[in-house]
């Protein structure tokens, strides 16, 4: 009888395991083309023999050059925001442990013992007695049937809310990935910059020296000496500002690494970093459902939908049973003797008649799944466009650098011919000023279109998805286990 009382439990446990009232889901349609923007602003994004997939491409391997790759390591190693998400993922993963095991009765061993002294007027002897009782059982209790999978629908919603969680560590890890290169980056540019500022500055040094010994002859008039130091003065301003740049992006590199970055990792200028590898987007923007934070969204919107199906169950019967097997004796001696054997179970069933609560819960649910389906569909358009932006950027980029080079040759071929026809006074230094005024910021802005392209190249790569090392698990293996 007792083995029966079990095997059912058994039977029903596993009967009941199977079933639930979520409706079933349909990934839905992306909200966005299926293929890129084409255009004059595309024309370039022809894929090259070597590029790859970025989503095929390991972040040790798109970054080239081995200082960058230390400086990320040490990201990933200690930053703080990245450490933060791989907790959350661990919180996540134990509440999914506990709402899965709500599925499985607790067994538990008891004893309990109890003695009590009845008057003679309550004894059923008529007389005064002692009575003393033992008991050692082996049992659940109140282990709810989920015949119409009210805890089923929850587990599946905290499964997906771990995979979602999951998938928010993957998207920090490319963000940090991606943030360390860029800021490694924009130090580098801005170290480069620097340096056109201290020969810059330099140079109107000697030209206001050279300037003051041909005043103090008479040769020049004070108003070429005045000029020069105007151009002394713009410099040593220029300087002063790359050297905070300077130490403001060092500062960013190091909150990135989670500590400070030896200096032997860091760029002297932007041309010493090695270039990345060329990746590509593909033909289909299908890539994008392969992006983490769209992963994130749609467990988001499969979680949202189990809870339907837990808010469903709520109207329907709800089904527990405790049950015990053990001993019981008068006499703790005798406990465990032949004949001392007891058992015992107790169904209970409640039938919800009327509760307010239930409706509402229901809409509720019916609503998150909307907000969770717009969330989903938002993150997608979102990503199509972070695509598509990088590859506009992409497209158009080498051209402006193409003509910017042309620009400093030309100005600087300028500067040269008007400081040679002020040198034998054909022209007035009017002339070598402007070109002066127009060749530096002409090569401030060569070095930065540099550092748009480089940064460029990590933020595609970024935004198709790449950046993370660790194959994903689908949510069917997982829910496997």
């Amino acid at each position: 009888m007792n083995k029966n009382v079990f095997l059912l439990m058994f039977g029903v446990a596993t009967i009941a395991a199977s079933c639930t009232m979520a409706p079933k889901y349909k990934r839905p349609a992306a909200p966005v083309p299926d293929a890129w923007p084409k255009g004059s602003a595309y024309s370039a994004n022809q894929l090259t023999t070597n590029a790859t997939a970025a989503l095929d491409l390991k972040w040790r391997d798109f970054f080239t050059d081995e200082k960058l790759r230390k400086v990320i390591e040490m990201a990933l190693k200690n930053n703080r925001d990245l450490r933060l998400a791989a907790l959350n993922v661990e919180r996540a993963r134990a509440m999914y442990g506990v709402q899965r095991g709500q599925l499985l009765p607790a067994v538990n061993a008891t004893g309990s013992g109890s003695k009590q002294r009845v008057p003679a007027d309550l004894s059923s002897s008529g007389k005064r007695q002692t009575v003393e009782r033992y008991d050692a059982n082996f049992g659940v209790a109140s282990w709810e049937i989920d015949f119409f999978g009210y805890i089923r629908s929850l587990k599946d919603s905290a499964l997906e809310s771990y995979l979602a969680t999951e998938q928010s560590h993957r998207s920090i890890q490319i963000l940090i990935v991606s943030s360390a290169a860029n800021a490694y980056l924009a130090l580098a540019a801005d170290q480069e910059c620097l340096k056109l500022s201290e020969t810059t500055l330099k140079t109107q040094q000697d030209v206001y020296g050279l300037f003051k010994r041909r005043n103090e002859l008479g040769l020049i008039p004070d108003l070429d000496l005045y000029r020069a130091q105007t151009q002394v003065d713009a410099a040593r301003g220029d300087m002063a500002l790359f050297t905070q740049m300077v130490a403001q992006d060092l500062n960013a590199l190091n909150l990135l690494a989670g500590s400070t970055v030896p200096a032997e990792l860091l760029p002297e200028e932007l041309g010493s970093v090695s270039p990345v590898q060329s990746v590509h987007s593909g033909m289909s923007s299908d890539v994008l459902l392969r992006r983490p934070d769209v992963l994130q969204a749609e467990h988001l919107l499969k979680a949202a939908n189990a809870d339907i199906g837990a808010a469903r169950a709520a109207f329907f019967p709800r089904i527990s049973l405790t049950a015990a097997i053990g001993s019981a004796s008068s006499d703790l001696s005798g406990l465990f003797e032949t004949g001392s054997g007891a058992w015992s179970y107790a169904p209970r069933i409640v039938m919800p008649i009327f509760d307010a609560r239930t409706w509402s819960a229901h809409k509720a649910a019916q609503a998150q799944r909307q907000i969770a389906l717009t969330q989903y569909e938002k993150a997608i358009q979102s990503a199509f466009r972070d695509v598509a932006d990088a590859l506009a950027v992409h497209g158009t980029v080498d051209q402006q650098l193409l003509a910017q080079e042309s620009l400093v040759r030309a100005l600087t071929e300028t500067h040269r011919l008007s400081s040679s026809r002020y040198d034998k006074g054909i022209d007035s230094y009017l002339s070598v000023l402007d070109a002066q005024r127009s060749l530096f910021p002409a090569r401030q802005g060569l070095i930065s279109l540099r550092l748009a392209r480089l940064s460029n190249e990590v933020r595609l790569y970024a935004v198709l998805g790449g950046g993370w090392d660790t194959p994903s698990q689908t949510a069917s293996s997982k829910s496997k286990k």
